[in-house]
């Protein structure tokens, strides 16, 4: 039986030929979704209510996401190193400037 109440939802498909997997990451929104032809005050309550709780949960859905995908890189990078592979010198920088803002200079 489907809930009345719907949810944000987002499912990972690994392009990994060799281990196919797939992860879903789902919040549900208890706010009542409000009629879209209702221009009632309390279907207004009802459209800020509900876009209120998706703002909400829209973060901590990319939370969850970057969570899961950091993990699969640091399994990936630990399953390389075992093999014997190291990290190419332009990805050990990128690597190392990772979430910050690098000026390249000119030679």
């Amino acid at each position: 039986m489907a809930s009345q109440f719907p949810s944000i939802r987002a499912v990972y498909n690994s392009p990994d030929q060799q281990q196919p997997s797939s992860s879903t990451f789902e919040h549900h929104i208890t706010a009542a979704p409000p009629s879209s032809s209702d221009p009632s005050p309390e279907n207004v309550q009802a459209k800020v209510a509900y876009l209120k709780e998706l703002r909400k949960l829209t973060p901590v859905l990319q939370n969850d996401i970057n969570v899961f995908l950091t993990e699969r890189m640091e399994d990936d990078k630990k399953a390389a190193e075992a093999q014997g592979k190291k990290l190419s010198e332009k990805e050990a920088k990128e690597e190392e400037n990772y979430g910050e803002e690098v000026m390249e200079e000119d030679a």
